[in-house]
């Protein structure tokens, strides 16, 4: 399985991908177990997040914030650590 990607994009690139105008999340600190159905692109807006790999072949934990862009790959199952409420632009496919 492809490992999570951690970037941080200029705002071109932003614009590019029209980044601005995907869907909002947001979430509490929290602690939760998640399963990627498809692959998911996310700029982070605001907060702080840990996310760990679990399952056979899983990859290395990451650490994300403001400015952050995170590919998650299909198929991954993680936890998902927020420890700042989480605010972020997101894209699945």
């Amino acid at each position: 399985m492809d490992p999570i990607q951690v970037s941080r994009p200029d705002e071109d690139t932003l614009q590019q991908l029209g980044v601005r105008q995907w869907a909002v999340w947001e979430k509490e600190a929290s602690t939760f177990d998640w399963t990627y159905d498809e692959r998911e692109v996310c700029f982070l807006l605001e907060g702080q997040v840990r996310v760990e790999p679990t399952g056979d072949g899983a990859g290395e934990a990451v650490e994300f914030g403001p400015g952050d862009m995170v590919i998650f790959p299909q198929g991954l199952s993680c936890v998902w650590a927020i420890s700042v409420p989480v605010r972020k632009h997101y894209r699945f496919g």
